[in-house]
């Protein structure tokens, strides 16, 4: 059993992010990037299920600049047992990055593709669900439980009303949420171990897919900076500026 796993480049969480002075994009020059936080817990779900002997192979795949090779190196420091690269200059939207993956799908064909819900960079929250329909495979999103059995994955996954579990015929397409797992600390000696193991390059040419964005980004800008609160001295004085500054009653 074969799990595919994409990773993405992203600006690491614990820095805070800056728009460029000419509002075209966020400015990651001199920025510490990372895995995506969802990605980094569907690596940790694929090798987890590899430790209990259901899945023979874990692939990580990332899909950008030629520096996603680092993202895929912490993959397979994790424990992913190979990484191939689609590699291209062209900013990378949720549809283009689910056509690369529906080609690798068809190269690779594995059993499971299992990939953070949404990425912290752009929020989309797309490329999951785009995937699965271009590859006409069942899905199951915003899993906090994946377990498979008798050929079949049993997903777990969050709603609105608490929780629904899904039985899903494989291949499959599931995306994680928070509560899946913690990703295990990667430790210097497996740091070691994935610089000898195979990592694959190749372009978005070499697949037949074309991914020249279909959406132009026209602004890039702070949110406004938040005014500073007041206090009141009692309820009457609380209504009156409700219903005289603030408008709201």
């Amino acid at each position: 059993m074969k799990v595919l796993v994409p990773v993405k480049r992203v600006v690491d969480y614990n820095v805070k992010v800056r728009c460029k002075s000419d509002g075209t994009d966020v400015d990651i020059a001199n920025v510490k990037m990372s895995m995506n936080p969802f990605d980094e817990i569907a690596v940790e779900e694929a090798v987890r299920l590899k430790e209990a002997g259901l899945v023979t192979e874990v692939i990580a795949v990332s899909c950008g600049v030629a520096q996603c090779q680092e993202t895929l190196r912490t993959a397979m420091a994790i424990g992913a047992d190979r990484g191939i690269l689609v590699e291209t200059d062209v900013a990378l939207q949720p549809l283009g990055v689910a056509k690369i993956l529906n080609a690798l799908i068809a190269k690779e064909q594995p059993h499971l593709i299992i990939l953070g819900k949404q990425a912290i960079d752009d929020d989309c929250n797309q490329t999951g669900q785009m995937l699965a329909a271009l590859a006409g495979l069942p899905q199951a999103t915003f899993a906090s439980k994946v377990t498979v059995v008798d050929g079949k994955a049993v997903v777990t996954r969050e709603v609105d009303g608490g929780l629904e579990t899904l039985s899903l015929s494989m291949p499959a397409v599931i995306t994680t949420d928070l509560r899946l797992n913690e990703p295990r600390y990667v430790t210097l000696p497996n740091i070691m171990k994935a610089k000898k193991k195979p990592l694959e390059t190749i372009k978005p040419a070499d697949l037949g897919v074309n991914v020249d964005p279909s959406i132009k980004v026209l602004k890039v800008s702070d949110p406004p900076v938040r005014k500073a609160g007041i206090k009141v001295a009692d309820v009457a004085a609380l209504v009156d500026k409700l219903k005289n500054e603030a408008k709201v009653v």
